[in-house]
């Protein structure tokens, strides 16, 4: 036969216990100056009162911090506590049956019905002599004298009775539980705590080679510092850099994507590499480290972060090449495979190649990029395509860098299969692109939108909403008009949190595709220099500098919590609502 149960006396039940991403496998997500806030049920059999506590600790430390959970009611029980800390936290739940706050309760009710309850005060006086014999110090001290004065029949009843129902003894009991009766929630849970910018963020894209004074010109990085104070002007406080190094030669293409590049195109700066460096230099057009250093501290003056792009591939001029034609596929004639996606073909990129036996060796490297651009003053970083990257690379890449730096933010631009971009959520990233960009009527917005804030999703996922980006000029826009991109804007800047343009397309209202059916941009900047006119009177700069005021303004729209959607008449209306972070309580950022 079995034997019974080693803990057949742990009599009390811990479910259910929020937030927990995957059973604990991943982390919940939180920023500074927010709460956590956790729930349980806990539940015991039979008429006895339970107590519980959640515990939770910064991961560099060794004492875990109490606090006593309040219940809600129906055997639900809560928990909240600031987060003052940037890493990884851990936390869980203990419970217990709660034998003096049952002895409690019971005297009260034999009071009522006017029993004896000599017996019963001697009881408790038992019952805090277990507790202080379990306490130290002082607090064992105060226990010891509750005890005297419960037992002390020379007092006579009444003070017995008042002491009897002392709360803040009762709650300095409960600091010293019967530990031989106490379940605890396992696996302990964790928790990433970021910077304000994870969850509340204005993102401008702008390439530096389209910066330059006259048509025809080459932007540098100079030239991008002093375009700053007009970035700053409409309120953005990220201004995300598309690759800035080295564009490689070999099957360069052209304007429009055409296969063959003329003498002076500039090609993609997505095909990164040539004789000049690789993902660790900057174009020479563009500049220098120095000026990069320079960038980045004048734009954090102006309440600015640089983020740079992170595309791991090469064009085929890539130092890497060269130097380890073992981190590439090779195909069955010798040559190194380009990218591809049947039937699109990328010859002027080759893709890492991730099951190589030297996949360690390659990682390590890989990692040693973003250190690379931590060292230069760059905190945050876009991530192009981590869905076509092992999910154990970014994982173990991500904590690195956080290990290292925990201000590092990364947005993943991953427009991909659900499943695949909350994965990746879950594995580190801060942010990611959305599915805003193709959601239009009221019944996609409101639908999305509600998927996003359901649990789980919403402690682990924080959406980054773009109304069009480079690679994406949605149909709605290319023949909206400018209500469109009003609408557009409006709805990415109050939905959502974090939000950004790809610009200065978005601002002078660009919406001529490169053909009919096409997301893509007729002479797109990807493949060739642009010259803009950045004080056309009919550009949106203003209105999107009033939008990105209000948006600091008022704490509602600095959350993705508290997102409510009403009815409208018409379907060609939307409302919704959105309330200050303290209101919504308990929900992720």
């Amino acid at each position: 036969m079995n034997a019974p149960p080693k803990d057949g006396r742990v009599r009390v039940v811990i479910e259910k216990v929020e937030p927990c991403v995957d059973g604990g496998r991943f982390a919940a997500k939180r920023s500074l100056g927010e709460t956590l806030c956790v729930q349980a049920d806990v539940f015991a059999d039979g008429h006895d009162a339970v107590a519980c506590a959640l515990l939770h600790r910064h991961e560099s430390a060794d004492t875990w911090q109490c606090v006593p959970m309040t219940p809600l009611g129906n055997d639900r029980w809560q928990a909240v506590v600031p987060l003052t800390r940037l890493g990884r936290c851990l936390y869980t739940v203990e419970a217990w049956i709660d034998a003096l706050e049952t002895w409690r309760l019971d005297l009260l009710k034999r009071q009522a019905a006017g029993q004896d309850l000599g017996v019963e005060l001697l009881r408790g006086a038992q019952l805090v002599q277990a507790a202080a014999a379990r306490a130290a110090g002082a607090e064992a001290q105060q226990l010891e004298e509750w005890a005297l004065t419960l037992a002390d029949e020379s007092l006579g009843l009444e003070p017995r009775l008042a002491a009897a129902q002392r709360a803040p003894l009762h709650a300095l009991a409960r600091r010293w539980p019967d530990r031989e009766q106490l379940r605890r929630w396992e696996p302990t849970l964790p928790l990433e705590v970021e910077r304000e910018r994870a969850r509340f963020s204005s993102w401008y894209e702008m390439f530096p080679r389209s910066t330059g004074p006259a048509a025809g010109a080459q932007g540098t990085l100079a030239d991008c510092l002093a375009r700053l104070p007009y970035v700053a002007r409409m309120g953005f406080d990220v201004l995300y850099l598309p690759p800035i190094h080295p564009i490689g030669s070999a099957a360069r293409r052209g304007p429009n994507n055409r296969p063959a590049a003329g003498p002076g195109d500039p090609g993609s700066p997505w095909a990164i590499g040539n004789a000049a460096g690789g993902h660790k230099a900057i174009d020479p057009q563009l500049g220098t480290l120095e000026d990069l250093r320079r960038l980045v501290a004048r734009a954090a003056e102006l309440g600015i972060e640089i983020a740079l792009d992170i595309a791991l591939q090469c064009s085929p001029d890539h130092p890497y090449v060269r130097a380890h034609p073992e981190w590439f596929l090779k195909r069955a004639d010798g040559s190194i495979q380009h990218a591809e996606n049947p039937p699109k073909q990328y010859p002027d990129i080759y893709p890492l190649h991730f099951d190589s036996p030297h996949w360690q060796e390659l990682w390590l490297e890989l990692a040693s990029i973003v250190e690379f651009w931590l060292e230069q003053g760059v905190r945050i970083f876009r991530v192009d395509n981590p869905h076509t990257k092992p999910f154990a690379l970014w994982e173990w890449l991500i904590a690195r860098v956080r290990r290292r730096c925990p201000e590092a933010i990364f947005l993943a631009e991953a427009f991909t299969r659900p499943k695949i971009m909350y994965r990746l959520a879950k594995l580190g990233f801060t942010q990611s692109y959305t599915y805003f960009t193709w959601r239009n009527t009221r019944a996609e917005l409101e639908a999305y939108f509600r998927e996003l804030r359901a649990a789980p999703v919403r402690e682990f996922f924080r959406p980054n909403l773009w109304p069009n980006t480079p690679d994406i000029l949605g149909e709605y826009l290319q023949f909206g008009g400018r209500a469109a991109f009003v609408a557009r804007l409006v709805l990415a800047a109050t939905l959502g949190a974090s939000y950004g343009i790809y610009g200065p397309a978005f601002e002078l209202m660009e919406h001529v595709a490169r053909e009919g059916g096409s997301e893509e941009y007729h002479d797109s900047e990807k493949y060739q220099l642009r010259h803009w006119e950045l004080e056309r009177p009919d550009s949106l700069r203003e209105l999107i500098a009033l939008i990105n005021r209000i948006r600091r303004e008022n704490p509602a729209l600095q959350s993705d919590a508290g997102l409510q959607f009403h009815r409208t008449d018409s379907d060609a209306l939307i409302a919704f609502s959105k309330c200050a972070p303290e209101a919504a309580a308990g929900s992720g950022g």
